[in-house]
């Protein structure tokens, strides 16, 4: 016996990931590269802030009806935005510095469960893909830092769109071949997840303290089929979806 998961035991035949945050641990990178007189408490707040704005950037470009923009462009012009909102911390952050916090967002490390869920679920014989907003290069650089091996990377810069959009999401089925019925979205972002729901995904959200910081928790774990603290039982959950 093989162990793999067939058509009479799951319609489930693909796992999408979503990236940073879900699997990769940004908070540790950013927050390394950021000014050392900062505290850590500072730089925390200073980092997960970034983070929020360039989601917030997203948004406003794709409800504008404009293309997917470099990853590295929009954090570089939200940084000084932020950075504005901060005279007290801005004079820290040098050229130099603010280079490197860029650099810092292609380096990350997996969050300690996911390399297991990951080799559990192919064990399943499930396809295991990311499918995340940025750019193909930056996936590129993230799947050698955190040494997570996936079969293909989708990125919203090779789809043409951002997430959640529909198309972004009917694209991916498409190129797969596959139903909406025969995929699961994971993530840790529930707009991902709201958009993966209504083209008709399954959906399993995976709670990480660093991401949807604005978000009612309670909300989020009715929206989706299945809730997780962590990763730990992801195979198994999915095998019963």
């Amino acid at each position: 016996m093989s162990g793999k998961v067939t058509h009479k035991d799951s319609r489930v035949k693909a796992v999408l990931f979503d990236f940073m945050g879900t699997c990769l641990d940004w908070h540790s990178s950013i927050i390394a590269a950021l000014p050392s007189p900062l505290s850590s408490e500072t730089s925390s707040k200073f980092a997960l802030q970034w983070r929020q704005s360039y989601f917030d950037a997203n948004t406003i470009r794709q409800n504008a009806g404009k293309p997917p923009e470099d990853i590295d462009t929009t954090h570089r012009w939200v940084l000084e935005e932020v950075l504005d909102k901060h005279p007290d911390i801005k004079p820290f952050f040098t050229q130099e510095v603010k280079n490197q916090a860029i650099k810092a967002w292609h380096s990350q490390k997996a969050w300690p469960d996911v390399r297991d869920a990951l080799k559990k679920l192919k064990e399943r014989g499930l396809e295991v893909f990311v499918h995340a907003n940025g750019t193909t290069r930056l996936q590129l650089n993230l799947v050698c830092s955190s040494d997570l091996d996936f079969d293909m990377l989708f990125s919203s810069e090779l789809l043409g769109c951002y997430k959640p959009a529909p198309e972004n999401y009917l694209k991916v089925l498409e190129l797969l071949k596959l139903s909406p019925e025969e995929c699961v979205m994971v993530a840790a972002h529930a707009y991902d997840l709201r958009g993966a729901k209504a083209v008709g995904m399954k959906t399993v959200y995976v709670y990480r303290w660093t991401d949807d910081v604005l978000e009612d928790q309670k909300v989020v774990r009715e929206e989706n089929d299945i809730y997780l603290e962590d990763m730990q039982s992801l195979d198994e959950v999915i095998a019963r979806l």
